[in-house]
């Protein structure tokens, strides 16, 4: 019975220090999406999840390592994203939960107001679909452009109808865009490759998408896991009283807790 009653002790202490927590690996993109998930890590600990978290400089892999087993989960993406991921890949991954918003920023060291590009201005814009779609759907809304009635999320310039300014676009990995902002008029940059490069999406932007534009970031894993214990917890850790504080002290409205 002592022996017994040893062991229990044992395993109680190891589970306590975390020796017996569940290991997971999360992909996200380097600044806030891994300096959150470093909180997020925080708070999961105490409650046997231990993250590891594995930093990608692009949007593709993150999503192909998950789906070969690399990853168990991913933070880095929004929903029409991963929704043209899949379709586009046939990867069999499903999201589970929300987590921030980043409203996508239109930058220039030439000019202070997007009303003061000159005719023929060239303007930078992701290279990916549903990005370049977004940054398009930002100068849509402003009335820079027009695109084809209907078309949805999956905007590209093949569907712009007008263009009064005649703007050039060039379109670039969404990595490479704040390294191109001398070389253009201006560029749309994700927020997390803005801050990552010190970029002020709050007061450097010409011009900057609405807070209700439907790309939430969320959190990925596959379908075979979405059910499983360790993604309950995860779901809970992030959308903890502590990590919305850090959201919301560190990046002062350039991130949006959005549970």
């Amino acid at each position: 019975m002592k022996k017994i009653l040893a062991t229990a002790a044992v395993a109680a202490i190891l589970s306590a220090t975390g020796a017996l927590a569940e290991t997971i690996k999360i992909g996200v993109t380097p600044g806030e999406h891994a300096q959150i998930m470093e909180k997020v890590k925080e708070v999961a600990q105490p409650k046997g999840l231990d993250i590891e978290i594995f930093e990608f400089s692009d949007y593709v892999v993150p999503n192909q390592a998950l789906n070969d087993g690399e990853l168990d989960a991913n933070s880095f993406q929004h929903k029409p994203y991963l929704d043209n991921q899949i379709a586009d890949r046939k990867f069999d991954l499903v999201d589970v939960a929300y987590t921030v918003n980043f409203p996508m920023g239109v930058y220039s060291k030439k000019v202070k107001s997007f009303d003061e590009l000159a005719d023929d201005a060239t303007i930078a814009i992701p290279n990916d679909p549903t990005n370049g779609g977004r940054a398009l759907l930002i100068l849509a809304d402003k009335g820079a452009i027009k695109l084809k009635e209907g078309v949805g999320l999956k905007v590209t310039t093949a569907d712009i109808t007008e263009n009064k300014k005649n703007f050039k676009f060039v379109e670039l990995d969404a990595a490479q865009l704040p390294r191109s902002i001398d070389d253009v008029d201006a560029a749309a940059i994700n927020t997390n490759y803005a801050l990552e490069a010190g970029l002020d999406p709050m007061n450097g932007t010409i011009l900057k998408e609405g807070e209700k534009a439907p790309y939430i970031n969320l959190i990925a894993v596959r379908t075979a896991d979405k059910d499983k214990p360790w993604v309950k917890t995860l779901i809970e850790s992030y959308h903890s009283d502590p990590v919305k504080q850090f959201i919301v002290d560190k990046y002062k409205g350039a991130a949006v807790p959005s549970w």
